[in-house]
């Protein structure tokens, strides 16, 4: 819901349902700024950083959360995304975060003054250096609307940045991808102050739980097919065994924190079941729930050997009925179990994820065949 605010002789603020905002050299960038656009420096939406981090990065998708591998994994190369297996499951769409010691805020308006532009105080609103001098130097109140009660109310204004207070200003983040999120107005309030070692008194305060999620999302596990026996060829009636060796798979922890809040999760996804799905009626599966549990040494099922072409395996599919010109899409998906630690012995569970491959499976109608 856009809106244009008078804030008297000829300051303004612009509020954007959606859009990300890039503060560089304190000139912002807004997506479809209302009542007018924002010129860009240099024509380039890069922002610019430097030592003292005096020019700053502010996007609602632009979370300071710190992330690291403690099991070791660097988060790339052969790894993909989990899927949450509840579709309903809704973590947090925007929190709040310290952006500004008292210090780096006057030093961004200055530039702002020098540059011109628009500087956001959340992750839909921004002011004109005007604003910000008048709320946060000259100590003015200033119009915050309350997107969801649909009604105004007014932020109390700082004097001198709150320069010497030990503290900083926070600001709304909003999830990566859900900038359009109506959600994303809950964290409706203007940047404001809090003391040093204390969280804000707000329903979207960050909490470990709300790390553990963020971390969720920055989890990634390997992306590696399952051993088959015979491999893409099978043979109606003959079963085809499936297995991963042990140590394929390991817990992946990912560990989140927010600088100078004392915040941190750690999340922890563990493997624990391979789900097999044959790609047609006409199969079986081993066991006959498909689901095949990770053995107590980290490998899945029973890799085959010699003289076992008849035996039954602990984890495998036997096809009925052989394939007719396009293959059987044989579909094994791993199941991780999802738990989280963080500050002050806080923990829990969040949903389990999934990875899904696919591997073709071509099956033949012989009888017998020498292994």
């Amino acid at each position: 819901m856009p809106r244009l605010i008078a804030a008297g002789r000829t300051k303004w603020a612009v509020a954007l349902a959606a859009g990300s905002v890039l503060w560089a050299a304190g000139l912002a960038h807004a997506d479809k700024p209302v009542g007018g656009t924002t010129p860009t420096p240099g024509g380039s939406d890069k922002p610019q950083g430097d030592a003292n981090n005096r020019t700053l990065l502010a996007s609602v998708s632009q979370s300071r959360i710190q992330i690291t591998y403690p099991d070791g994994r660097t988060g790339s190369g052969s790894m993909e995304d989990l899927t949450s297996v509840d579709p309903n499951w809704k973590p947090p769409v925007c929190w709040y975060e310290p952006v500004f010691t008292p210090e780096q805020l006057k030093s961004a308006v200055a530039d702002l003054k020098k540059n011109g532009g628009l500087g956001a105080v959340n992750a839909h609103e921004f002011w004109t250096s005007g604003i910000f001098v008048d709320h946060y130097e000259e100590g003015e109140e200033q119009d915050n609307f309350d997107i969801n009660a649909s009604k105004n109310t007014m932020a109390q204004g700082y004097k001198d940045y709150n320069v010497g207070q030990n503290g900083m200003f926070w600001r709304s983040v909003v999830r990566e991808g859900h900038e359009h999120d109506t959600k994303a107005w809950d964290c409706g309030r203007i940047m404001f102050w809090q003391d040093a070692g204390t969280i804000p008194d707000d329903e979207h305060a960050p909490t470990p739980e709300t790390l553990a999620a963020y971390a969720y999302d920055q989890i990634d596990v390997p992306k590696t097919e399952v051993e088959l026996k015979p491999e893409a060829k099978s043979t109606v009636n003959l079963p085809t065994w499936v297995w991963l060796d042990k140590g394929t798979f390991k817990d992946v922890k990912v560990r989140a924190e927010l600088p100078n809040t004392g915040l941190w999760a750690e999340t922890t996804a563990k493997p624990v079941a391979l789900h097999l799905e044959p790609g047609t009626a006409d199969a079986e599966t081993f066991p006959a729930s498909g689901d095949c549990e990770i053995n107590a040494d980290g490998s899945i099922g029973t890799p085959y050997t010699k003289g076992k072409a008849d035996q039954t395996p602990p984890c495998g599919i036997r096809y009925l009925r052989a394939s007719t010109g396009e293959p059987y899409r044989l579909k094994a998906s791993i199941t991780w179990e999802i738990s989280w630690e963080g500050t002050g012995g806080a923990q829990g569970n969040l949903p389990n994820g999934t990875f899904e491959t696919t591997q073709d499976m071509n099956v033949q109608e012989i009888q017998s065949i020498n292994r």
